[in-house]
């Protein structure tokens, strides 16, 4: 029986666990840390539910269709579009095809011109047919290029797409590749955005318990020290022990898959973001409904989401839970980014008080994504980039999303199992 390791208990390494043990190999997963899930785990504090940062499921993935089972996950569904803020105002935008009830709003929203709804049906034309390996092929150019070559106006991409796809990518400049834009824009326009009842950990837990069910065998806190690849196999350092494996599957994060294989090409350069949990009485939740709140007239916070509305297992009884998302990293206090969120808010909704407004937690992701610069996925490394039996698995052969960590998982063990 062939003997494989699973470096990181992340989504790419879960998914290649569980492919290659459903195929018939002896698979052992090694995660440093006391849960799986990597960047995508949740956790519980007096009764609310936070992810690692925010973080949401497009379920239009292929991967994610494949691999997740979303009845199992109670699936809780944003509203397609969002609400616009600038202080002392508030618009609605949002799909009309799908929000039928939202047309009247999207249409007299001063925001959009009749060139731009022009454009944005133009734009789901265009790439309503393109696939992945498509969209990641040939020539390429930025967020901000590709939307002023299709002639949208200076104030919509300033105040709806910046925020948007600065929430998305983390690059509010829209200097990311528009790759990412036009996959993802293309599950945005045929599928929806939404997160587990339970929290986005949810999904990890259950790559983890089918990768159970399969037989992998899943050992937490774990480090491994180092990785050597051989021409038939490889050999896995823990502390005080070695371990022979017929192959060796690396999905831990960019930093970490780098040290221990030495692939120079895997991307280690990062966008950070610092998100906090906020919570208020659910008497004066936001009038947003299930749509982000994002900020068309500054840039901190790039976005606010209305958590518990979206989700309402996600905060106790009483009370409502919202995330704010600042880009970057941020040397600014914990309590002095929440006091920004609070003047944001007072500004977006000048006829409310938020002295209420609690805060209940930062998180600081300073490698929340790699950077994706126009043209990157051509410098990415492919599965087989290390030596030896030693295999990549990360959304860092892909590109970064958890459609591509997913994929990057399924392509992995498909690689093992080839060999």
């Amino acid at each position: 029986m062939t003997q494989v390791t699973v470096v990181g208990g992340g989504l790419a390494g879960l998914v290649a666990a569980r492919h290659l043990a459903a195929d018939g190999a002896d698979v052992e997963l090694l995660e440093r840390r006391e849960s799986v899930g990597g960047r995508v785990r949740s956790r519980e504090i007096d009764g609310y539910t936070l992810d690692r940062g925010f973080q949401v499921l497009f379920t239009g993935y292929p991967a994610a269709q494949r691999e997740l089972d979303y009845r199992a996950l109670d699936l809780q569904y944003f509203t397609p579009g969002a609400t616009l803020a600038w202080p002392g105002s508030r618009s609605v935008l949002a799909d009309p095809r799908r929000d039928p009830a939202s047309l009247t709003e999207t249409l007299f929203n001063a925001n959009v011109t009749f060139g731009d709804m022009i454009s944005l049906l133009g734009l789901w034309r265009e790439l309503a047919n393109e696939d992945e390996s498509e969209v990641f092929a040939g020539e390429d150019e930025s967020i901000d290029e590709f939307l002023r070559d299709r002639g949208f106006s200076n104030r919509f991409v300033e105040r709806f797409f910046a925020p948007f796809y600065g929430g998305i990518t983390l690059d509010r400049t829209l200097a990311t590749s528009a790759a990412v834009f036009r996959y993802t824009f293309r599950m945005l326009a045929g599928g929806s955005i939404a997160v587990p009842a339970a929290g986005m950990g949810a999904i990890a837990d259950q790559l983890a318990a089918a990768a159970r069910e399969e037989g992998v065998d899943i050992t937490l806190d774990s480090e491994v020290e180092a990785i050597e690849g051989k021409r038939n196999g490889a050999t896995v350092e823990l502390a005080g022990e070695s371990r022979e494996a017929d192959a060796v599957v690396v999905a831990a994060d960019p930093k970490r898959a780098s040290e221990l294989t030495d692939v120079a090409s895997i991307p280690t350069d990062a966008h950070g973001c610092v998100t906090q949990y906020l919570s208020l009485p659910t008497h004066q939740r936001l009038d947003t409904g299930k749509k982000l709140l994002l900020n068309a007239g500054g840039t901190e916070p790039n976005h606010v989401a209305p958590l518990s509305a979206v989700a309402p297992d996600y905060s106790p009884a009483g009370r409502e839970l919202l995330s704010a998302t600042f880009l970057g990293e941020q040397e600014r206090s914990d309590e002095e980014l929440a006091e920004r969120t609070r003047e944001a808010l007072a500004a977006w909704y000048p006829e409310r008080r938020f002295d209420d407004l609690e805060l209940l937690a930062t998180d600081r992701i300073p490698f929340a994504q790699f950077a994706q610069p126009p043209g990157f996925y051509r410098d990415l490394p492919s599965t087989d980039a290390s030596d030896g039996e030693v295999y990549l698995a990360g959304d860092y052969t892909n590109w970064s999303s958890i459609q591509g960590a997913l994929e990057s998982g399924r392509t992995a063990a498909r690689a093992v199992l080839d060999e």
